[in-house]
């Protein structure tokens, strides 16, 4: 199994979605309202003399999407993420995957693949 975090673009969030959906067996996913900032917003470089880092910062507002997903389907939904929260412009997000140990699901118990 593997988890799957991807950071979008807010407004992209009803596209991802609905192209995630359209994966067969697609298991779900868990919507995050997140702030953040990668390279682009951090550059001290620019700040004025004597101002701190923190005060040139500002923070994005993005759309964190966290999916566990057996490891036969994880690449096809990271495609997914990557071709249809493309824009082209800075910001448009990262996609994060590891080894998901396991999945339990509290209702039934089922553990594994069979939990998602």
């Amino acid at each position: 199994m593997k988890m799957i975090a991807a950071v979008v673009q807010p407004f992209m969030l009803t596209k991802v979605m609905r192209a995630l959906e359209e994966i067969e067996d697609f298991p779900g996913m868990t919507i995050f309202e997140v702030e953040g900032f990668g390279r682009e917003k951090a550059h001290p470089e620019e700040a004025e003399p004597r101002r701190h880092i923190e005060d040139v910062v500002d923070y994005v507002n993005k759309t964190r999407i966290e999916i566990a997903a057996s490891d036969e389907m994880a690449d096809q939904i990271v495609t997914v993420l990557r071709d249809v929260a493309h824009t082209g412009n800075r910001g448009d997000g990262k996609i994060f995957v590891w080894p998901l140990e396991t999945a339990i699901r509290i209702r039934t118990g089922e553990a594994g693949d069979a939990a998602l």
